[in-house]
């Protein structure tokens, strides 16, 4: 139960430090379940559709373990000139990453789906369009000995250090950190 009304006990299936911050913050208490899923890499997919997909994947997963609740599952990529940007796998990649980043404009792009009883009850998606500083390669070095690159799509986090690598942002703030929050509680009120 939420302090917002939701009826049935709300889960997030997430690992995400991050998201289970801001769904706290928001002022709702939930459990945690991490579902073991198979995530879609389709290069193919529009952000969209490719983090609807994962974020599905996670909510009915998550609903298989508990049936009786609402289920939140939720996705972030980062994307620059199409291209999914997932977590890096070592710090070199990481540092790649950012500096392909550095100086221009990019997506970063939420699915978020709700579950219950084995079913998706609702899905949406977030864009939020992030503008990096032109970054030095010791720059970047610097960044990643304060904030761990290696658990953060395009390995950055928004919410740390946030003056090193940003010019500017064109939408939701919590949606780069992992979970767009307004449209969450828009989404549970309708739900609940």
């Amino acid at each position: 139960m939420s302090q917002h009304g939701t009826h049935r006990p709300l889960v997030l299936a997430s690992a995400s430090p991050r998201r289970v911050e801001l769904l706290r913050g928001a002022g709702y208490e939930f459990e945690i379940v991490v579902p073991q899923v198979e995530e879609a890499h389709d290069a193919v997919l529009t952000p969209a559709a490719l983090t609807i997909e994962n974020a599905r994947r996670k909510a009915l997963a998550g609903s298989a373990l508990r049936s009786e609740a609402l289920v939140i599952g939720a996705d972030t990529l980062v994307y620059v000139d199409g291209d999914p940007l997932g977590k890096p796998a070592d710090l070199e990649e990481a540092l790649r990453m950012v500096k392909r980043l550095s100086d221009r404009t990019h997506e970063v792009c939420t699915g978020v789906v709700f579950a219950s009883d084995g079913v998706v009850r609702h899905e949406f998606h977030v864009i939020t369009h992030v503008t990096f500083k032109s970054l030095t390669d010791e720059l970047i070095r610097d960044y990643h000995t304060r904030v761990n690159p290696l658990d953060k799509a395009g390995a950055y986090g928004i919410q740390a250090c946030t003056e090193m690598l940003l010019e500017r942002m064109e939408g939701s703030f919590t949606n780069v950190v992992g979970l767009p929050v307004d449209e969450v509680s828009v989404a549970l009120q309708t739900l609940s």
